[in-house]
């Protein structure tokens, strides 16, 4: 059996973590979702910019566009809402089918404006509302000023996948936005059915960070503790999830119809080539999670993936690891919150990017 349609049997949802035009028009997607039990799809700044900037799928648009005389900025908008709502569409039986409980296609805020709470509550419920799909999901970091925008969009009634999530601290406190959001939509009358969050934890960027200090170490006890920090980091953080969504404090929302935040594992290609391909599908999967693929690892692990309930298992060692990291002086929170620290100015330096291409093939049809 293709073990990318086993993962739903064991309570796992793929998603699809890519998005360009022509997929959405070739039949790719379709496929995906007929053939491979596709059930999500997100993007972002970085995925765009490969699909515009690097590709002629845009182009008769953008040119009816600069015709029209557009700027860079409407340009940019027009192209990627054109994108998302057809991706939308295509999840939209899905989306039915599931009662709302897989079928999202995910848009990111601009990455300007992690550090604005106040920015990102108006560009989310703006772009909510220009897309005009209620599979949609606003894409939302988990920075400090990040956090009381998710309690106020999940409050508002607004779809939302939290990311740049590399820690527990991190975790805890997007678990609890999406709590206390869900209480003020309650008491303001909403129905909490009708709303959905994913909190994206990343997972190989961890990996890549930890070894690198554990290879400085320049110790034997470091060299065989490497690549297992991000597998481990993440089991952790899965018990946590049961302890918040299956215990007392999710309760009484449960009753009123709200469903669990899931945890989806995001940055899931291996970045080191002496690692499995599919290491970190293969070692994550679970009950009520989300694991949001880039194409090359979509085919590896339909080939050769290895489907079982492995976030249950060797939690005890996955404890252990940490501590051993611990113990050889590894401050993993320092590391981790580093690595969203950089996850947003790579993002920044990906939006620019785009924007830059746009511009220059804005000028191009000027001329």
């Amino acid at each position: 059996m293709n073990p990318l349609v086993e993962l739903h049997a064991y309570g796992q949802s793929f998603w699809y973590d890519n998005i360009r035009r022509q997929f959405l028009q070739d039949g790719t997607l379709q496929n995906l979702i007929a053939q491979d039990g596709l059930r999500g799809m997100t993007s972002n700044p970085s995925i765009f910019e490969k699909a515009i900037g690097h590709s002629a799928d845009y182009d008769a648009q953008i040119r009816e566009l600069v015709a029209q005389g557009a700027d860079v900025d409407a340009i940019y908008e027009a192209l990627v809402l054109a994108d998302i709502q057809a991706a939308c569409d295509l999840f939209a039986d899905l989306y039915a089918e599931s009662d709302g409980g897989d079928g999202f296609v995910s848009l990111e805020v601009s990455p300007h404006l992690a550090r604005d709470t106040v920015g990102t509550v108006s560009e989310a419920k703006r772009l909510f509302t220009a897309v005009s799909r209620p599979n949609l999901m606003i894409k939302v970091p988990a920075t400090p000023e990040g956090i009381p925008a998710i309690e106020a969009l999940i409050g508002s009634g607004i779809n939302v996948n939290i990311t740049l999530m590399f820690n527990m601290a991190h975790y805890e406190a997007v678990a609890q936005a999406y709590i206390n959001g869900l209480q003020r939509l309650l008491a303001d009358g909403g129905n909490p059915h009708q709303v959905a969050s994913v909190a994206s934890f990343f997972v190989s960027r961890v990996d890549t960070a930890v070894d690198k200090k554990l290879a400085g170490l320049d110790d034997p006890a470091a060299v065989a503790l490497m690549g297992q920090t991000a597998v481990a980091n993440s089991k952790v953080v899965y018990q946590r999830f049961k302890e918040i969504f299956h215990g007392p404090a999710f309760q009484e929302l449960q009753a009123a119809g709200a469903a669990r935040q899931r945890l989806l594992w995001a940055s899931t290609s291996t970045k080191n080539p002496a690692y499995l391909d599919t290491l970190y599908v293969d070692q994550l999967i679970g009950p009520e999670t989300v694991n949001t693929m880039p194409p090359e690892t979509i085919e590896a692990f339909r080939d050769h993936g290895r489907v079982a309930n492995t976030l249950e298992q060797d939690v005890d060692k996955a404890w252990e690891l940490l501590d051993n990291l611990a113990e050889l002086h590894m401050n993993l929170d320092d590391i981790t919150e580093q690595l969203q620290v950089d996850g947003v100015i790579a993002f920044e330096k990906a939006f620019d990017a785009l924007m830059a291409t746009i511009a220059t093939k804005k000028e191009q049809f000027v001329a």
